[in-house]
């Protein structure tokens, strides 16, 4: 066996095909496996990548995993442009078509119920991070600023400290606000784990990390309440991310999907 099937997403059948440009692990326009009412985006991969013990092996690498993930995730966003896709977990692969068929079958009842859900919905990403001003390194500071008695210094230390939880303390309070009134506008909201600073390069530490299902024609509502709801803090930013794919809101196809690989994949 020398190539698998690996599954970015499931949709219902729809007109037109992917936009062009897009490509799939393969180099090539991801294929579309149509089954009963459900279609399957799908490319071939290689076996001695995706087969069950060398593809454990890749998930250990941060590099390959990283370009395995922009890649999945540029064919599912450029889905989002023509209909409503379901993405499916990263790495869901299966032994051929005939295995792609099986997973949609397995799945059928809950790949339906979600696309019915998500169908004509988009997610929107918010994030707030806390970025206080650095501690100033001994050298940085100037010499005409350097404390005339050990109670000076120790007051410039208290008072920096005192800065530094006030940035958190806003940025908490307006995480706060920002889910409560955008989870009202939204029809559904999920708050994730806050993301590691040193993982994702980011300034800042990040304080909410959540994502909005919206109606796909009220994104420019919801982008205008986002900046509403956000004021000018100092040390205080927020990150609006989107419109994506709803990989928040398919948990059940992903356990579908789940359940189709532990079947049909393997080395």
């Amino acid at each position: 066996m020398n190539e698998l099937r690996y599954v970015y997403a499931v949709t219902r059948p729809f007109d037109g095909v992917p936009p062009e440009g897009v490509r799939g692990l393969d180099g090539e326009p991801p294929r579309l496996l149509h089954h009963g009412d459900l279609v399957a985006v799908v490319s071939p991969v290689p076996a001695e990548d995706f087969a069950e013990a060398p593809l454990k092996r890749h998930l250990e690498n941060l590099d390959w995993l990283s370009a395995t993930a922009r890649t999945h995730e540029a064919v599912v966003g450029a889905l989002t442009a023509v209909t409503c896709p379901v993405p499916l977990r990263l790495a869901t692969v299966c032994v051929d078509d005939s295995g792609v068929r099986r997973l949609l079958d397995a799945g059928h009842d809950r790949f339906v119920q979600t696309l019915e859900r998500l169908e004509g919905r988009v997610e929107w990403g918010v994030k707030v991070y806390a970025d206080p001003e650095p501690e100033p390194e001994p050298a940085e500071v100037p010499q005409v600023q350097a404390p005339a008695t050990g109670r000076d210094y120790l007051r410039r230390r208290l008072n920096r400290r005192q800065a530094r939880e006030s940035v958190w303390e806003r940025a908490e309070t307006l995480s706060r606000t920002l889910h409560a009134e955008l989870s009202l506008c939204a029809e559904a909201g999920v708050l994730h784990r806050p993301q590691d600073s040193r993982l994702s390069e980011t300034p800042g530490q990040n304080i909410l990390n959540a994502a909005y299902l919206v109606p796909r024609e009220r994104g420019e509502d919801f982008v205008t309440e986002v900046g509403r709801l956000t004021p000018e803090e100092p040390g205080v930013r927020v990150e609006l991310t989107g419109p994506w794919a709803p990989y928040s809101f398919a948990g059940q196809a992903e356990q579908a999907g789940q359940a189709g690989q532990e079947e049909t994949a393997g080395p």
